[in-house]
């Protein structure tokens, strides 16, 4: 039976046309991968599913009485609300039942009335059947599992970090055990250890599941149906990620040889009436015409643009670029127990490992001196010229377009030249023209990419730069990144994205240097 049957849905954005009469449907306990490039509309898929997008055309039916958990990013958390009274809240319908039950107990000591006893005792079995009186170990079980507890359980939910927040976000929905799951790029902001954590407990989860992941290493780990969205349409294979990524090439082969004999069809066909519209032959001539406008042409093949990043390299006489000895980071006081020291040579590319909210990000700002250490040192060659990537997606002009953005980052630069950097970063004509706000998470790191593409350098600082990038992209990114001569400094959660071909050191900063 089917918990949500999506049909003929039709839904356009600006000129572009992101479903067109297509179809989508979830049975119980199915666990769904959404995958497609960046750009086709996965996210206001959910958002239409969610009721946050009305769609021009279609229907959408869900099962009734349905509990339906989404993962929402923009949730709003109370200032002076701790993490585990947000996590609590997780279970707001029991706690408030134990708090009737308690003034039943208080009534039922000055008051024998039956009708209070046998409505306590159904309160009670209520509590019981629910698990309430393990809240406390599931909400361990959780925010130990996404290492949230790291944080301290006391801590202000406003003083939250972007990545902290999203992971407290996920905790609560988990903790809610709904029907169905619908989850964005939940792995953004989650390190490996964690994302591990969430696969295990996803392949476990008893409900259904729809989750939008360009992390095919944990799609593969959880899905048993994948939906393709491809040039307006969703099409469903059954089976792992891996069985759907080989039929849907097998699929595309048979339908290139299908369009191939179409096209050469026609163009007989055209060839044909050309020919004898005006002889003795019009007749069939006209026949033929007829048959041609009655048929069903099909569309030509995706020819999806595909991102070519180069980043341009600056030569420098250094030999050691980096020098860290005997450093504590932190802001009032230190985040790790332990001293972090390491070197970094002209050429030496390197990976920072640890989990989420250890202080992988505040190392890199205390490196380049946004951030004074707590102790010890820290010796970036002065010589040195550094292209940094923040992993943020925040705009301070939302509504100018990605032209716009790069005019005001170099204003020396021709728009020819601006152009040319977004299309070799994998932008359309369209997209560098339309509102930063309105494009995917993909497409505005790939705004942030053709902006490092722009800046001559010998050091790349990179937190988090396959984060909403797509296969094709992130394959584009790990090659330029092989091929860059200067020196790499790497933070990604994606540990299929790097190995020791290329990456010299990796700097577990819980532990040090690997």
């Amino acid at each position: 039976m089917s918990i949500v049957k999506v049909e003929h849905l039709q839904h356009a954005y600006l000129d572009k046309v992101l479903y067109d009469d297509t179809n989508f449907q979830v049975n119980a306990h199915e666990h769904v991968g959404i995958i497609g490039q960046n750009g086709v509309g996965k996210s206001t898929f959910i958002n239409i599913l969610t009721g946050k997008i009305t769609p021009d055309a279609g229907k959408i039916t869900w099962k009734k009485k349905l509990k339906i958990g989404y993962l929402d990013q923009y949730a709003s958390l109370t200032p002076g609300q701790t993490i585990r009274d947000f996590l609590r809240s997780a279970f707001a319908e029991l706690l408030e039942q134990e708090q009737i039950l308690e003034k039943l107990y208080q009534q039922m000591g000055t008051d024998s009335n039956p009708e209070l006893i046998e409505r306590a005792g159904n309160i009670q079995a209520l509590l019981e059947e629910k698990g309430f009186y393990e809240i406390d170990t599931q909400i361990e079980q959780v925010a130990t599992g996404l290492g949230i507890d790291a944080l301290g359980y006391d801590h202000d939910v406003s003083a939250l970090s972007g990545g902290q927040r999203s992971k407290l976000i996920l905790a609560k929905l988990l903790l809610q055990n709904p029907d169905i799951l619908l989850l964005d790029e939940p792995t953004n902001y989650l390190d490996t250890q964690h994302i591990n954590w969430l696969a295990d407990y996803l392949q476990n989860f008893a409900g259904a599941f729809v989750v939008i992941s360009h992390d095919y290493e944990f799609l593969g780990r959880i899905v048993n149906v994948v939906y393709d969205l491809e040039l307006g349409h969703l099409t469903r294979y059954s089976g792992t990620l891996k069985q759907a990524l080989r039929q849907k090439a097998a699929n595309q082969r048979t339908y290139l040889k299908t369009y191939a004999s179409q096209q050469k069809k026609i163009a007989k066909t055209q060839a044909y009436i050309q020919k004898n519209k005006a002889g003795s032959r019009s007749k069939s001539a006209k026949s033929r015409e007829k048959q041609l406008e009655k048929m069903t042409v099909l569309a030509p093949p995706s020819n999806r643009v595909k991102p070519n990043f180069s980043f341009p390299y600056v030569a420098n006489a250094s030999q050691i670029i980096l020098d860290v000895n005997n450093l504590m980071i932190g802001y009032q006081e230190p985040l790790l127990q332990q001293e972090i020291n390491f070197s970094l040579a002209m050429g030496e590319k390197m990976v920072i490992k640890g989990f989420n909210g250890i202080g992988k990000t505040t190392l890199i700002k205390t490196i380049l001196g946004q951030i004074p250490p707590i102790a010890g040192s820290v010796q970036l060659s002065k010589i040195v010229t550094v292209a940094y990537y923040q992993q943020d997606l925040i705009w301070s002009q939302p509504l100018a377009t990605p032209l716009v953005i790069l005019q005001q980052q170099f204003p020396d630069k021709t728009q020819r030249t601006l152009r040319q950097a977004l299309a070799r970063a994998g932008l359309t004509a369209q997209q560098v023209g339309s509102a930063i706000k309105t494009l995917s998470g993909g497409e505005q790191v790939k705004v942030k990419l053709a902006s490092l593409m722009l800046e001559p350098a010998n050091v790349l600082i990179l937190d988090e730069p396959t984060n909403h990038l797509d296969d094709d992209s992130k394959n584009s990114l790990q090659q330029s990144l092989k091929n860059y001569p200067g020196s790499i400094i790497l933070v990604t959660h994606e540990t299929g994205f790097y190995d020791p071909s290329w990456i010299d050191k990796i700097l577990n900063i819980e532990k040090n240097i690997e």
